[in-house]
């Protein structure tokens, strides 16, 4: 096989391969970067693993970007998973509900969507937790500054957002729940505000105004489409009705 033929055939499987599923890549890459990381280091508490140099990079405190430190980790924290069960969820869903999105908004739209919706969701979880977050109900509410965040789930939450404007009768299923759907306008307000409420009982570690950042993101995105691309929306919701 010539030089000059494996040279197209890669190039030719690069392109063959949808963002989405770069992402996925990029995602698992550096979850497993970042395994090594923390075996070499051995880190043996959160308070630790937040302690670490390189990882600040990567995961997103808001004590620091208020700070004006580690400001690269608003561009990183949403590729960034350390925990493999958070990582599958994640990537299980990306997988989902990138794809059909990627292939509706185009390549171009589509990643900068998704990196535009990560940062907004980051940004916004530093301000909230940062202002708000220094009492009992603003940490159940809003997040504690001192805690670090991370994950694709806010830019997710984009992607599902958009989903809402523009095929509002597409059913959605719960991963736990395989049998029950609902249509987008339905299921994904009651999932992110749904965990929010449990959040806030039970005072759990999920960064729900991360959610909420990528998903209005994802509907105002959704609307300036909807309003600008009329006709071919309204031939897109033929199909999905």
């Amino acid at each position: 096989m010539s030089h000059y033929y494996k040279k197209r055939k890669s190039r030719f499987t690069a392109q063959k391969l949808s963002l989405t599923a770069w992402l996925i890549i990029i995602n698992i890459s550096v979850y497993l970067f970042l395994k090594i990381y923390l075996l070499i280091t051995t880190p043996s508490t959160l308070e630790e693993i937040s302690n670490l140099p390189l990882l600040n990079y990567f995961i997103l405190k808001p004590t620091s970007i208020l700070q004006g430190k580690y400001l690269p980790s608003l561009l990183l924290h949403f590729i960034t998973h350390i925990y493999l069960f958070h990582l599958l969820i994640n990537m299980f869903v990306l997988y989902s509900l990138g794809r059909l999105s990627e292939r509706i908004i185009g390549r171009k739209r589509y990643i900068w969507f998704y990196v535009i919706s990560g940062l907004f969701a980051g940004i916004l979880s530093v301000l909230l937790s940062g202002f708000f977050g220094n009492t009992e109900l603003g940490v159940r509410i809003f997040g504690s500054p001192d805690i670090f965040m991370m994950g694709a789930s806010g830019a997710i939450f984009a992607i599902a957002g958009l989903y809402m404007i523009l095929l509002p009768n597409i059913r959605f299923m719960i991963i736990f729940l395989p049998f029950f759907s609902l249509k987008a306008t339905a299921m994904i307000p009651l999932v992110l505000f749904g965990v929010w409420a449990l959040t806030i009982i039970f005072n759990l570690p999920i960064g729900n105004v991360a959610h909420f950042g990528g998903f209005l993101v994802g509907v105002v995105y959704g609307l300036y489409l909807k309003n600008r691309y009329k006709r071919k929306v309204l031939r897109l919701q033929k199909m999905f009705r």
